[in-house]
């Protein structure tokens, strides 16, 4: 599919779009202004697209599709050299170990399927699991004590690569004996003086924070709550009667509990992948690329709420919650 487009056309043409002629596109390539000129029609024609419009004195415009272009070519020629430091790092035994780590509060079946999609890709590079707080885990990736780690949001570090894998909505987990259980969905004021079990501050200091912020926002004000450092602390607290707590829906939860929908907010708990921007396994880029996909392409992890990050989110619009997994 597709064989006639080579990666020779994406530097090509990126290069005319860029510098906005075939001239100047020519000069930096060393190659001949009517080859460019050839491999460009060949391209445009075999796609059936226009990607730049020609100027009275020369120059180029590029299109809308051509705007774009500029970006898809880019990433495709990364992900080229990267695939490329992959498999030269692979047969040089470069990928012996890999040390990924995992926050308590994230998904740990989708840490698992991180893990067991890094053993297909090479099977005799050993793992190195390890369990930390967010804040821990950045620490350790920045420092390149671990590899890669999978978090919960929000996230904000010029050092990493903050690819995010998830959204699941929120939803609150309760009793099913409580008399909120007879309802389908609950309302925000359903969880004045209930909502009374958090996960620890500490665990995630940002994310706690944002979540008062939106509760507060919602007309919850929160004052006294029991703190827990684990989702089964969470779900124990729960079950014996001390309040309502909200978690990441498709929890799999005590049988004498329930989760509940909140009606009126969109709020989702993020879940990402990070790596250190420059000091990575050369492995890692190419499997968090094809791990995204794959959870991409899963029906049950497609979400249709609007996107919206923390730090935009507002009162009258759906909230993204880059809480805790």
């Amino acid at each position: 599919m597709y064989e006639w487009a080579e990666f020779r056309h994406f530097k090509y043409l990126l290069t005319i779009l860029e510098l906005k002629g075939f001239r100047a596109a020519a000069e930096q390539l060393y190659t001949a202004q009517s080859n460019l000129s050839t491999q460009a029609k060949q391209f445009q024609e075999a796609a059936s697209v226009r990607l730049y419009d020609k100027l009275k004195d020369g120059r180029i415009k590029p299109t809308d599709t051509g705007v774009a272009f500029t970006f898809i070519a880019k990433d495709v020629l990364n992900t080229r050299a990267e695939a490329i430091e992959a498999i030269l790092a692979i047969d040089r035994g470069d990928i012996s170990v890999a040390r990924f780590g995992c926050s308590p509060l994230a998904d740990h079946v989708l840490f698992n399927d991180f893990c067991q999609m890094h053993k297909e890709f090479l099977p005799n590079c050993q793992i190195r699991p390890e369990r930390n707080d967010t804040t821990q885990l950045v620490e350790d990736v920045v420092a390149g004590v671990i590899d890669a780690a999978i978090v919960t949001l929000p996230l904000e570090n010029a050092a990493l690569r903050v690819v995010e894998l998830r959204r699941d909505r929120l939803v609150v987990c309760l009793r099913r004996d409580s008399p909120l259980a007879s309802r389908n969905s609950l309302q925000p004021a359903d969880l004045q003086n209930n909502l009374t079990i958090f996960y620890h501050p500490q665990r995630h200091p940002e994310a706690h924070a944002r979540l008062l912020e939106l509760l507060e926002d919602a007309g919850i004000k929160i004052e006294n709550y029991s703190r827990v450092s684990h989702p089964i602390e969470m779900q124990t607290l729960v079950k014996d009667g001390y309040g309502v707590a909200l978690v990441r829906e498709g929890t799999v939860l005590y049988n004498e509990l329930i989760t509940r929908p909140i009606s009126g907010v969109d709020w989702t708990v993020d879940t990402a992948a990070i790596y250190h921007q420059h000091r990575h396994p050369k492995s890692i880029p190419i499997l968090v690329r094809q791990f995204k996909r794959q959870l991409n392409r899963a029906p049950e992890n497609t979400l249709s709420v609007p996107r919206k990050t923390l730090s935009s989110a507002t009162k009258d619009g759906p909230v993204q919650l880059a809480l805790l997994g």
